[in-house]
């Protein structure tokens, strides 16, 4: 089982994790996570560049329901920075657009940290 699939908490509160990270990585490219939640949250960007890729309106609500609706400046917003940015940058590219670099054990708790930015 994976991490999205246990933990003790409901559905409800896994998908508004993702959610929170997913949209978080989009507008700062790198996030410092646990391992686990960095393996999970790379199969939703995976998904959501995937879709960024193809360009078209059923791809984008489909992107829109799974991001959070934030600024990511003064004119462009997380889901215009996926469409635009992003997914020009990984057009030639047919996978991978994640990277996971591992760092020290978080201090509390010993719980192994990675860094997981866009390739």
């Amino acid at each position: 089982m994976s991490f999205i699939q246990k933990r003790g908490k409901n559905t409800s509160w896994r998908q508004g994790l993702m959610r929170n990270l997913a949209t978080e990585l989009v507008v700062h490219e790198r996030l410092l996570v646990t391992e686990k939640r960095a393996k999970e949250l790379r199969k939703t960007i995976d998904k959501l560049i995937t879709l960024a890729k193809r360009q078209d309106l059923h791809a984008r609500r489909q992107a829109s329901s799974i991001l959070r609706n934030i600024d990511v400046n003064e004119t462009e917003t997380v889901l215009q920075k996926l469409f635009t940015d992003i997914a020009k940058r990984y057009n030639e590219r047919s996978g991978g657009y994640t990277r996971l670099l591992k760092t020290n054990d978080r201090k509390g708790d010993n719980a192994p940290m990675v860094y997981i930015e866009l390739v």
